[in-house]
């Protein structure tokens, strides 16, 4: 009985978080001017089997993504491949569900299950931060030299981002070979400092602790060859979705998927008042301005989009934090207290 009643949680709260994710998009579409039955009829005259390989590679992503995260920890102590993928499934989750809020999770379920520090999966999560964030450079910079955008700005704008991915390397690759000592010596006015300042000065911390991780050039290469599979399973979910819909999204190139990804990455970063920030829209934008697809397709392709790429994770992410014995509230807790413990370390170096 009890095991039937523990199913029945997990079928109850999956059915809620996708509730969840289309209440989210609900705020879009009334933006857009986009009626509820106008999407599902663009929805269901979509590829089903794109679709559906679309989140199957979504999930080689985590995959992929967990690969990573166990070659750096590897180096750190015990590294179990299916418990840090299950961990980074929940982690995910927890950020759909929480939103930037939820960021601090996944390093603390990390830490919890194989029993290591929170200081070390921190600097693991600021290193992966570092991949993350050259990787959308590149993507970024190849889609601007690529686009029909051949104005001297985006071509600028592209070769200036690369010449970014460059500096940030060659910082990386400096944090490695000569350690965190020296940066921690120039930081320690930073850290006794308030505001954004003593903010920086962990933020870098955290990618000078991690960057010990890498412990090899073979290590190195293997982190960056998981990075780019990793983005460019990711560019062919854009391609797939896209795909899927038929008509102008249809004919969709490799190329114009990458700039589409490009710009949504782009517009990830800013908090706009819609489902996921301003995701959506800047995927809208390039649909219908660079593309000249028509608003319906190009906002329910949006849509998609972002479902299968942030919220497909609470299908197996919900049930394993059940499994957990997780609720949202622990969740919160969880990040919130992360959030003190960082303020009051930085108060105590600044006390010494």
């Amino acid at each position: 009985m009890q095991s039937s009643s523990r199913k029945l949680l997990v079928v109850v709260a999956v059915a809620l978080a996708l509730a969840y994710a289309i209440y989210r998009s609900s705020g879009m579409i009334h933006g857009a001017s986009f009626s509820g039955t106008r999407l599902f009829e663009a929805v269901r005259g979509a590829n089903p089997y794109l679709l559906i390989l679309s989140v199957v590679a979504i999930y080689v992503c985590y995959a992929l993504r967990s690969l990573r995260w166990q070659l750096f920890q590897g180096n750190l102590g015990s590294s179990h491949f299916w418990t840090i993928y299950k961990m980074t499934l929940a982690g995910f989750c927890a950020v759909f569900l929480l939103g930037r809020a939820g960021e601090p999770v996944r390093p603390l379920l990390l830490a919890r299950k194989e029993k290591l520090p929170i200081a070390d999966m921190s600097g693991i999560y600021a290193l992966e931060r570092i991949f993350d964030l050259v990787s959308a450079a590149v993507i970024a910079a190849i889609a601007l030299l690529l686009s029909k955008l051949h104005s001297l700005a985006a071509k600028t704008t592209g070769s200036l981002l690369f010449v970014g991915v460059a500096g940030a390397t060659v910082f990386l690759v400096y944090l490695r070979l000569r350690g965190t000592a020296l940066l921690e010596r120039r930081l320690q006015d930073r850290l006794k400092a308030h505001g954004w300042r003593s903010k920086l000065a962990g933020i870098l911390l955290g990618f000078a602790r991690g960057a010990q991780a890498i412990r090899s050039w073979g290590e190195l290469t293997l982190a960056v060859l998981y990075s780019t599979l990793h983005w460019f399973l990711v560019l062919l979910v854009y391609l797939w979705v896209s795909n899927s819909f038929g008509g102008k999204l249809g004919t969709i190139s490799l190329r114009e998927a990458m700039v589409v990804m490009a710009f949504t990455l782009a517009g990830s970063v800013f908090q706009l008042p819609l489902a996921g920030g301003g995701s959506q829209l800047a995927s809208i934008s390039v649909y219908t301005t660079l593309y000249g697809i028509e608003k319906e397709p190009a906002t329910a392709a949006a849509i998609v989009l972002w479902l299968i790429t942030f919220a497909a994770c609470s299908l197996a992410g919900v049930p394993l934090l059940i499994h957990e014995g997780f609720s949202l509230g622990k969740l919160r807790a969880m990040a919130e207290h992360e959030k003190a413990g960082e303020s009051a370390a930085r108060q105590g170096e600044s006390a010494q």
